[in-house]
């Protein structure tokens, strides 16, 4: 009979383990209880070093269900529609209270699109025109965003758009780890339940994040990674564009990288 950990120890191992990772610590080993004489067929091979890639897609796919098989089925589980699915994620969010940033926050920025899109961008965090509309990407970087959409053959309402966490952080500082680890689960649940084919990270909170890797951005950018079974790419956030419009042109890139996965027509068209 398998044994039952209690959702402590649970959360305790998890953390173990991704402080493994973090150390760069990727194979873990069960010491047999009888070892038989070590024979030279039996020394275990030299391993190469673990790509980036390889260590992003094995540290994204560590979660505590994962690591013990334990399914707490979610309110949206079983819902084919996924329009409906996506409003129950939003009512169990509720109005959330659970980090310090619905202290400062005017509206939660859930998320938008079609919830049935191929492609999901995914941000950092809402700013202040985001925190006063109540919906992602509506500043000058979402204007920005919408002409990376439109460069590509496609509109906003083609795809969704969301961030890692959904209140605005005070003087849009950069989120805490454990604030993007209390509001991700539910960009978790959204991710599940829209199941795109692409993901484009914009930046390198959303890239470190869904990948739990720490990199830069020269490092994370050009490669596919598997997420969770679906595909993610890396970008640099249209805010940072907007700071520095020389990496537009890598941006495109990026872009053209995707577009080749979703087979839609490459134009010649670059990032304005």
């Amino acid at each position: 009979m398998p044994i039952t950990l209690g959702p402590q120890i649970r959360r305790a191992l998890a953390e173990r383990i991704r402080y493994y990772n973090e150390l760069g610590i990727y194979d873990f080993y069960r010491r047999e209880t009888h070892a038989l004489p070590a024979t030279p067929e039996s020394q275990p091979e030299e391993r190469e070093p673990m790509t980036l890639r390889a260590k992003a897609a094995l540290a994204a796919s560590i979660t505590e269900e994962d690591l013990f098989e334990v399914m707490d089925p979610k309110p949206e589980s079983g819902v084919v529609d996924p329009a409906k699915a996506l409003r129950i994620v939003r009512e169990d969010l509720g109005d959330c209270t659970r980090c310090r940033l619905h202290k400062g926050r005017k509206q939660i920025v859930f998320g938008v699109g079609n919830p049935r899109a191929e492609l999901m961008f995914v941000g950092e965090a809402p700013g202040a025109d985001e925190d006063e509309q109540g919906e992602p990407f509506v500043g000058r970087a979402g204007q920005l965003l919408n002409n990376m959409i439109k460069a590509m053959g496609l509109q906003r309402g083609d795809v969704y758009i969301a961030n890692i966490i959904k209140c605005r952080p005070p003087g849009n500082r950069t989120p805490e780890r454990d604030e993007c680890e209390t509001c991700s689960p539910f960009l978790m649940r959204q991710i599940a339940v829209i199941q795109p084919k692409v993901i484009v990270a914009l930046g390198a909170v959303a890239a470190k994040t869904l990948l739990a890797i720490n990199a830069p951005m020269a490092e994370l950018r050009g490669h596919w990674y598997d997420f969770r079974g679906t595909k993610l790419a890396v970008t640099y956030h249209p805010a940072f564009l907007l700071r520095d419009p020389r990496q537009k042109k890598e941006t495109w890139k990026d872009l053209q990288m995707v577009m080749r996965e979703l087979d839609l027509p490459s134009p010649s068209k670059n990032v304005e």
